[in-house]
């Protein structure tokens, strides 16, 4: 992939891909893009692996800076996670804004990730018109929209270069290397720093903040680990990104056995119980204060899921 510029010119051509959560928001986005002249390649809809690769593989094979990626699904999550395993694919979930005029600032993003179900089609146009037009290096909300200090100015230009090697050496030089980039990023350190937190609540699970407002967090749960039934006043959209869990969404009546990169959204509201067969870890986001409702004891769901699992 060629360096970034000092200004923030055009791509020439915007390659987009969605799934089916996202369909709507890419056609949208798509007509937006043609209608500023822009060539857009339309890889069309998809599983949002898939369609995350597909983009990801072709900007990936491209020689020029100009030519960018568009996905989105239902969170903007899963398919930014499947872009990025291609060399030089910088893919950021947006759901506002600041963070894609940060994205561009800060890791020279060229693939903008958008949510179909968090983002209408018009805060999405605004979204894809301040990522377009921030370069590299510029004033940000995370810089306080002054430019960076000399300091920081000097590491964005390394990570260039630097960012470029990670997935051409081998996985232990790789390794070595992403832990030395982020020892010395004064942005990621914050995040970095954030400790895993049992979930007092919930036996077996445990959290760690990764973003406030809207909040999103990685959380563990032990295998055998059971959800006692239970409701949030939010909905919240998560991923599985290793191992194997149940949810029964009781108030739907509903189950959905998910593992590594399935997504599930469940409504406010909803009641819903969990068990994890294995070692489990998921990205989860939601809107607001966390809060969490129950609606049974741990030894009720337990014995639930038992008359359930005996009677197949």
């Amino acid at each position: 992939m060629s360096g970034a510029t000092s200004t923030a010119d055009s791509p020439l051509k915007i390659i987009a891909g969605a799934d089916a959560l996202g369909a709507s928001l890419k056609d949208a986005m798509v007509s937006h893009l043609r209608t500023l002249g822009i060539d857009v390649e339309d890889t069309g809809v998809s599983s949002y692996y898939s369609a995350g690769s597909e983009v990801g593989r072709r900007v990936s094979a491209s020689s020029s800076s100009g030519i960018r990626g568009l996905v989105c699904c239902g969170t903007g999550v899963g398919v930014a996670m499947f872009a990025n395993k291609f060399p030089g694919v910088y893919a950021a979930t947006c759901l506002s804004v600041e963070d894609a005029v940060n994205a561009r600032s800060i890791s020279n993003c060229n693939v903008l990730a958008l949510s179909g179900i968090k983002t209408s089609p018009e805060t999405a146009v605004e979204i894809f018109d301040a990522w377009n037009k921030t370069p590299f290096k510029s004033p940000c909300p995370a810089s306080g929209s002054e430019p960076w200090s000399s300091e920081i100015s000097s590491f964005l230009d390394n990570s260039l270069s630097e960012m470029q090697q990670i997935g051409k050496s081998t996985a232990d030089s790789t390794t070595k290397q992403t832990d030395e980039t982020s020892a010395s990023c004064a942005i990621c350190c914050l995040a970095k720093n954030r400790e895993f937190s049992p979930v007092d609540i919930m036996p077996g699970g445990s959290m760690k903040i990764v973003r406030e407002t809207p909040t999103s967090a990685i959380v563990k749960f032990k295998a055998g680990s059971v959800e006692p039934a239970h409701h949030h006043t939010f909905g919240h959209d998560l991923v599985v990104l290793k191992g194997k869990k149940s949810v029964w969404n009781l108030s739907k009546k509903e189950r959905a056995d998910l593992v590594d990169g399935d997504y599930l959204f469940t409504p406010a509201g909803d009641v819903h119980r969990v068990k994890y067969h294995e070692d489990t870890e998921f990205f989860i986001t939601w809107d607001g204060h966390w809060d969490i409702f129950l609606d049974e004891d741990l030894e009720t769901a337990k014995k639930a899921i038992q008359e359930e699992e005996a009677s197949k």
